[in-house]
């Protein structure tokens, strides 16, 4: 994988770049539409290309190795082969799926011992296992094996899960090193930065990371419920230390205010749920802030739903989509799903934009506020 920075805002550490991949390249900064169980809900590829103008989707090793295993993703030649999808992909490690699983997990030096919530069955993840699973499921990018700790963590409750996640990442490098690409293609591994709101931790962590030498890193640990403001505050630590000539990848953010306020601060990568399963409980993200589509307001709406989104935007009404939501069909859901992604995908492409224009800043303080406005 190659990383090419390109332009930063005069005013900020708002920057393009461009990733390449054996799969193709990736402009940045970048959102990338979540794929969990190798689709991304609701959306068909054709349209995740044509409308949505994804340029990579994430898959989630956990959800992956439960189903549909590992041995038919194998005999399929990996998930590109096996979903469809030629373009790149990153699989997060599972951390923070498997620790979110309170009481049905069991963390230890060497692993996390789990259980599966769809039968019940008893699973083990080691920092070895996953890059061995990651390895299989073939992705372009994979993230290495972490703890995710609980937003309020204590000082010393984070502090310990810090050591041991990066104990773990050695053990993810070695293993990533001593093992080859299964399907002819080269793969790239990013560590996590952790250290939940400490600022000291997050400073150890980051440089820890950095001194690695991976071709990319990721910011994990943050959108977790702390207050935003620390988030902000979390990412200017962190991306003042990890190297500048690499991509950085703030994980599971957010809202459409918070990618704004993560490219201001130096981040190329993002991902999130939230434009995807919002849409499927019919809200929508548009430039003049969020609308409830099951809202009366919109009966007799027959405006479209964005005139400058992508083209089912332009041709779909107000006024059916509300119909479809309220006459529970799976299409009110399909396309209030586009419609969402293609404006996270529209909103990096206008930052990518005024970065290059070195005009950033402004432009992003003329939309911000509009943009979690109700509508």
């Amino acid at each position: 994988m190659k990383f090419e920075l390109q332009h930063t805002d005069s005013c900020s550490d708002a920057r393009t770049g461009i990733i390449t991949t054996e799969h193709g390249q990736i402009k940045t900064p970048i959102f990338m539409p979540v794929g969990t169980a190798g689709t991304v809900k609701g959306v068909h590829f054709s349209e995740l290309v044509n409308q949505v103008k994804a340029q990579i989707i994430l898959g989630n090793t956990y959800h992956l190795y439960l189903r549909p295993g590992l041995e038919i993703l194998k005999q399929a030649g990996g998930l590109h082969k096996f979903n469809g999808w030629n373009k790149p992909i990153l699989t997060d490690s599972g951390g923070f799926q498997v620790f979110s699983l309170t009481g049905i997990r069991k963390l230890s030096e060497e692993g996390c011992e789990f259980r599966s919530h769809i039968d019940g069955s008893k699973h083990f993840f080691t920092p070895e296992s996953v890059m061995d699973t990651e390895r299989i499921i073939g992705a372009d990018i994979m993230m290495a094996f972490d703890e995710c700790p609980p937003g309020n963590s204590n000082y010393d409750y984070a502090k310990q899960s810090l050591m041991l996640t990066q104990r773990w990442l050695d053990r993810c490098i070695k293993r990533f090193n001593e093992t080859e690409p299964l399907y002819g293609y080269k793969q790239s591994l990013f560590p996590i930065v952790q250290g939940c709101t400490y600022k000291d931790l997050r400073t150890e962590a980051a440089q820890f990371v950095a001194d690695k030498g991976a071709d990319g890193n990721a910011i994990g640990g943050l959108a977790v419920g702390e207050p935003t403001e620390v988030m902000y505050e979390m990412i200017e630590v962190v991306n003042g230390i990890l190297p500048k000539d690499k991509p950085r990848y703030l994980m599971g953010v957010g809202t459409p205010q918070n990618i704004l306020e993560g490219i201001e601060r130096g981040v190329d990568m993002f991902d999130c749920v939230m434009p995807s399963r919002n849409g499927r409980n019919a809200m929508l993200f548009t430039y003049d802030g969020t609308m409830n589509m099951r809202n009366k307001k919109w009966e007799m709406d027959f405006s479209p739903i964005d005139p400058n989104g992508c083209k089912i935007d332009r041709i779909t009404t107000k006024a059916y989509l509300h119909h479809l939501f309220k006459a529970g069909e799976l299409l009110a859901m399909q396309i209030a799903s586009i419609h969402n992604l293609s404006f996270y995908l529209r909103l990096v492409n206008d930052a990518q934009k005024h970065i290059e224009q070195d005009d950033f800043t402004n432009w992003k303080s003329s939309v911000i506020e509009q943009l979690g406005r109700r509508i």
